[in-house]
């Protein structure tokens, strides 16, 4: 069964996140609206497009953070009944117009994790950037491989059963460590994953939420976790990582 919805973590994007749940439905997306205890401007609005049909909103009272607020998003999913989740940020960076491609190939292999790998224009912050490049070191040593390409792009299908296998099992990162985690985490799993090419761009006027310090530093913490965890499992990831080459 391929029954699929959009997940949305909103913390304050009442001016874009409107024009993006329009953008799903067109395309037949049910989307679940993660309100992180926005403020009562973004509130109103959530509320408002929940009375719309397919539009589901979870109202979180104390702020957890992008992650916390994804997973929350993907428990609900499952709970209404839906196989599959897009993760879709609120803030209007991601080009949706990939929407059905993205899901068509969900529906061919509706066990894999549909991942995108982001192509980006002019607008992205050259801070945030070249630290994108640290994170995918640190995801090829921690996998000890070069299968993820892209670890931080949040535009991707999650199908439900193993990912909330994983985040019902392990503490997961709440905050911008959640994106490069969840994949690192599922990929020590052997769970399927598929790429494709997808624009990003970053609005003069959107709003992040990214702290360049305090974010870098999290995630920093992150990979220092995950080398430690990797290193207990690295005997069996080496033999399924030779296992595939020789494939």
């Amino acid at each position: 069964m391929h029954n699929p919805c959009a997940v949305i973590p909103v913390y304050n994007h009442e001016h874009a996140v409107t024009g993006v749940v329009d953008d799903l439905l067109r395309a037949g997306l049910p989307c679940v609206l993660v309100d992180d205890a926005s403020s009562p401007a973004c509130a109103r609005v959530l509320r408002q497009l929940e009375e719309r049909p397919q539009v589901y909103r979870v109202e979180l009272t104390v702020n957890q953070g992008k992650g916390g607020a994804v997973m929350a998003g993907l428990r609900e999913a499952a709970r209404l009944g839906f196989s599959h989740a897009l993760q879709v940020d609120a803030d209007g960076q991601h080009d949706l117009g990939d929407v059905a491609r993205f899901l068509a190939q969900s529906r061919t292999y509706p066990h894999a994790l549909i991942c995108g790998y982001p192509q980006y224009d002019s607008s992205v912050p050259k801070g945030r950037l070249y630290a994108r490049y640290l994170t995918h070191v640190w995801v090829w040593i921690n996998t000890l491989s070069l299968q993820i390409p892209d670890s931080m792009c949040g535009f991707r299908v999650y199908p439900l059963p193993p990912t909330l296998a994983l985040i019902d099992q392990v503490k997961v990162g709440k905050r911008m460590d959640f994106d490069p985690e969840i994949l690192v985490r599922l990929s020590w799993r052997d769970q399927p994953m598929r790429w494709l090419p997808t624009q990003v761009r970053y609005p003069q006027d959107g709003l992040s939420h990214f702290r360049l310090v305090h974010d870098n530093a999290l995630i920093s913490k992150m990979h220092a976790t995950l080398f430690c965890g990797m290193l207990l499992r690295a005997p069996r990831l080496l033999l399924r990582n030779l296992r595939r080459w020789r494939r």
